[in-house]
């Protein structure tokens, strides 16, 4: 199978010199410091962990590259407010256009609809779209360690070292720029590389990024290698409540769920049924 997040990483760094020529970098910085005030991405998780419920991050997504058009009655504003009624800690918007069928006008409805914290979903691997991720009012960016390894993801010292570099400077960026960072990883090697980073938000992808192929047991194959302290977030592949309370037997509370809910007539009713227990 082709390697989908090559793809998507080459059309990343196209988008990025196309945004700069009609905005550039010292304008896009402007907006970023005269942005709304962030609201606390962190500790709406920690406050649901805190109180014994599970920490959903709740996703605002069109389509996927695997699955096509998930909604096709999408209205960002209508899904952040059920998502707020379901009991949401924060919410996921995807940004991407090409392959997910994103937009930043969709972070931006979602966000003014309600009182969550916000992500901005999206293949992030340049200081440029850190700033327009705080000028669009995105409270929290993603992190993918796997953008940052070779095509073939081959790791070793020098390959880990620069990841490392990079991915520290954006995350400094983001905290600079007040605003949190869900680092996020799918292997063992990648999970060392981002150990090392400061965020609590570690993210464990269940979804192959290369194939799309998605395991439960990815995230519960790391969990013996991170230290207290960290907040695992386990991303995709959550369709039902059996699946919630495996992560949850496990100590994992913190859930980025988007298919399971996209695909239902009232996106928060199906949060609240599915994590009820």
């Amino acid at each position: 199978m082709s390697d989908i997040l090559q793809k998507i990483l080459a059309t990343k760094r196209e988008e990025i010199e196309v945004a700069e020529r009609a905005l550039s970098r010292e304008d896009i910085v402007e907006e970023a410091r005269d942005g709304v005030p962030t609201r606390d991405f962190v500790g709406a998780i920690r406050a649901k962990i805190a109180a014994g419920q599970a920490a959903v991050i709740a996703e605002v997504k069109k389509a996927s590259p695997s699955k096509g058009v998930l909604r096709e009655n999408f209205q960002p504003a209508e899904i952040a407010i059920s998502y707020e009624r379901g009991g949401a800690a924060c919410l996921s918007v995807l940004t991407d256009k090409q392959y997910f069928q994103g937009a930043t006008e969709y972070l931006q409805e979602a966000r003014e609809a309600c009182n969550l914290p916000v992500l901005r979903k999206d293949f992030i691997i340049d200081p440029y779209q850190v700033f327009e991720a705080r000028a669009m009012g995105a409270d929290c960016i993603l992190l993918i360690v796997a953008a940052f390894l070779p095509p073939d993801g081959t790791v070793n010292s020098a390959t880990t070292r620069a990841a490392l570099s990079h991915l520290l400077e954006l995350e400094q960026l983001a905290h600079d720029l007040g605003m949190a960072v869900l680092v996020e990883v799918h292997s063992a090697d990648e999970l060392d590389i981002a150990l090392q980073m400061h965020t609590p938000l570690l993210g464990i992808n269940n979804r192959n990024l290369r194939t799309f192929e998605v395991s439960l047991d990815i995230t519960l194959s790391q969990l013996a290698r991170i230290p207290e302290g960290r907040i695992v977030v386990t991303e995709s592949g959550i369709l039902g409540v059996a699946d919630v309370q495996r992560m949850r037997e496990h100590d994992v509370h913190a859930f980025l769920v988007g298919e399971a809910f996209m695909r239902a007539p009232d996106p928060g009713a199906q949060l609240a049924a599915l994590f009820s227990r």
